[in-house]
């Protein structure tokens, strides 16, 4: 086995940040209080570098990752991986080519430097579509992995079970280098669809195969905060009406807040769906409400189409209750960026500059992550045994 490089005592862990896109990961890192530095990013889109370096200062390598070295590797010094690769290979409603579609192989090349780099990375972390765990790049990553000398500890997670109204699942893999291991080692090797390795209790562990049952649904719903806390709109109150008064002071900090946001794209009227589209497509939109305890995840296509892309607001409570007998009276709107980014457990501050466009960032939004679900994943890979 190679030599592992631990990090110094006192010094941050030295991160590498692979598909940095938003900053979902470093923000991630940040909320979970863990003591790292970013050394370099890394992301072929120029949209999103912009917004990755307007929030956080520095810029992420634009070039083609397949190019990077094994002594390229090496410069950085790095202890940890945090890698978030295109999903397009394993969606559903993609070609599922898996590793044999371009946008797989980088990832594939890096996995593939791990081996050939003389400092390789102690600790991994990737994120990746439900899908990716039955594909073929997957097995050739548990190969690499285990030819490596990592334990890992696999997850199938959604923001939902955070408390957070966003059904979001997403896979993910925690990997550590020999001699270096889980708080909870008895979850090696296995992929579980609850975060009770996470917490002190682990009674409501719940394998994969059991993942989905109107049971565990139900508490989920029960367990998650209403919408209403969520949404960004503070000059219509009675959308908010159903939170408690904490929800309201979170929307005029928001508010105060908005200098480079919506406010900066056009009229709040942008949102309203349009009557032709409500014809062509009621049937098949998904409505909900402030008092709404779930959503459907946002893709890059919201905003763009309304089916199968992402929920829809009717924003008055009245109009649930039978006072309207249309779609077209439910004033249904989109969901802002901001809003889709609160869902996402982004920080208040974060920020899109103002030449990013609105379908920009719900596009941006759409390949990005839950930080509500990623923090406390990393601060567990992080957490020493004790």
């Amino acid at each position: 086995m190679e030599k592992v490089f631990p990090k110094l005592q006192g010094e941050p862990w030295r991160v590498l940040e692979f598909y940095s896109g938003i900053g979902g990961m470093r923000y991630s890192l940040l909320s979970a209080g863990i003591d790292a530095k970013v050394v370099q990013a890394f992301d072929i889109n120029n949209k999103a570098n912009d917004v990755y370096q307007h929030n956080f200062g520095d810029r992420p390598y634009q070039g083609n990752i397949e190019s990077l070295t094994a002594a390229d590797i090496d410069s950085y010094e790095a202890h940890v991986w945090l890698l978030s690769p295109p999903c397009q290979p394993y969606t559903r409603q993609g070609l599922q080519k898996q590793s044999g579609d371009a946008r797989a192989f980088s990832f594939l090349k890096i996995l593939e430097l791990m081996l050939q780099a003389s400092r390789p990375p102690v600790m991994l972390f990737m994120e990746n579509v439900v899908g990716f765990e039955t594909s073929d790049t997957h097995t050739k990553m548990i190969e690499i992995l285990e030819k490596a000398g990592f334990s890992r500890q696999e997850f199938i997670l959604s923001p939902m079970q955070f408390g957070v109204p966003y059904s979001r699942p997403r896979y993910f893999c925690l990997a550590k280098r020999k001699p270096l291991s889980f708080q909870k080692q008895l979850y090696n090797n296995q992929l579980l669809s609850s975060p009770s390795p996470l917490l002190e209790n682990d009674a409501d562990l719940e394998i994969i195969e059991n993942h989905g049952s109107q049971a565990t649904s139900d508490k989920l719903l029960l367990s998650c905060e209403p919408i209403c806390r969520f949404l960004d709109n503070s000059n219509h109150q009675n959308e908010f009406s159903f939170c408690d008064d904490s929800s309201i002071h979170r929307e005029v900090a928001l508010e105060k807040n908005k200098d480079v946001d919506e406010q900066d794209i056009g009229s709040f009227n942008q949102y309203l769906v349009p009557s032709s589209l409500i014809d062509r497509w009621g049937s098949a939109m998904d409505i909900v409400y402030p008092d709404s305890r779930r959503c459907c995840c946002f893709t890059k296509s919201y905003y763009r189409y309304v089916k199968g892309t992402g929920s829809l607001l009717a924003p008055f409570e009245a109009e649930r209750m039978g006072k309207a007998h249309s779609l077209k009276e439910q004033n249904l709107r989109y969901f802002t960026p901001r809003e889709v980014a609160n869902l996402h457990s982004f920080p208040e501050d974060f920020r899109f500059p103002q030449h990013i466009g609105l379908r920009q960032r719900y596009a941006l939004l759409g390949n990005s992550l839950s930080i509500a679900v990623v923090a406390p994943l990393l601060g567990y890979l992080f957490a020493e045994p004790s």
